[in-house]
């Protein structure tokens, strides 16, 4: 009976510290957090690519939903990995992502980011997408759109879609080949090094 009650204590816990944030919610108030940590620090940043890296993980992180980010890259391949191969393909390619979303944030302002109105019509219980506008300091818009899906920690990011480029997908299309041909352990030396060559100057507008 103890049992039985310490059990129910613990799912009654889990419910009620569970993220009941929308989406836009979800992405405003991580893009306002990253804002706030690195107003006044660009410079120092990028200069220290390590503390720019573990700052980004540090609030993306708890919002990306990296298991589910990595088995939708890896497509048809997710069943022949082992749980090892699973993992560290998870962890590769989050690294490579947020390696690659940081050199963004650095150009991230305050009020900088605005949200477009989302699709007409009901929303998805499940899915959804919020897209947002970030204008640079030259006055270029660069658009980022973020994809998240409903989970029991709450709503969670699982891409970003940048200049119209999403990660998730492109990496799926250059990896399904790939992987048949060398294997996924070569894919993840590959995503590895790639992740390595990122570097933390900002973009320019229009480029990659």
């Amino acid at each position: 009976m103890r049992m039985l009650t310490g059990l129910t204590l613990c799912m009654l816990a889990a419910v009620a510290t569970a993220d009941s944030r929308t989406p836009e919610q979800v992405v405003r108030e991580t893009a306002d957090v990253l804002a706030q940590r690195i107003e006044g620090r660009q410079q120092q940043l990028e200069e220290n690519p390590a503390e720019l890296y573990k700052l980004v993980d540090d609030v993306f992180l708890p919002v990306f939903d990296t298991d589910y980010a990595g088995r939708l890259v890896l497509g048809k391949h997710w069943r022949k990995a082992t749980p090892a191969q699973r993992q560290e393909f998870i962890d590769a390619f989050y690294d490579f992502m947020l390696r690659s979303y940081a050199k963004y944030v650095l150009r991230f302002e305050k009020d900088s980011v605005q949200f477009l109105p989302g699709a007409p019509g009901a929303p998805d219980p499940r899915r959804t997408v919020v897209k947002t506008e970030m204008k640079l300091a030259d006055g270029t818009k660069l658009p980022v759109f973020y994809s998240l899906r409903q989970t029991k920690e709450g709503w969670r990011a699982f891409d970003v879609r940048i200049e119209g480029i999403s990660y998730v997908q492109n990496y799926r299309n250059q990896f399904s080949a790939e992987i048949g041909t060398n294997g996924i352990d070569a894919v993840i030396a590959r995503l590895k090094r790639d992740a390595a060559n990122v570097t933390t100057s900002p973009p320019v507008a229009g480029g990659k």
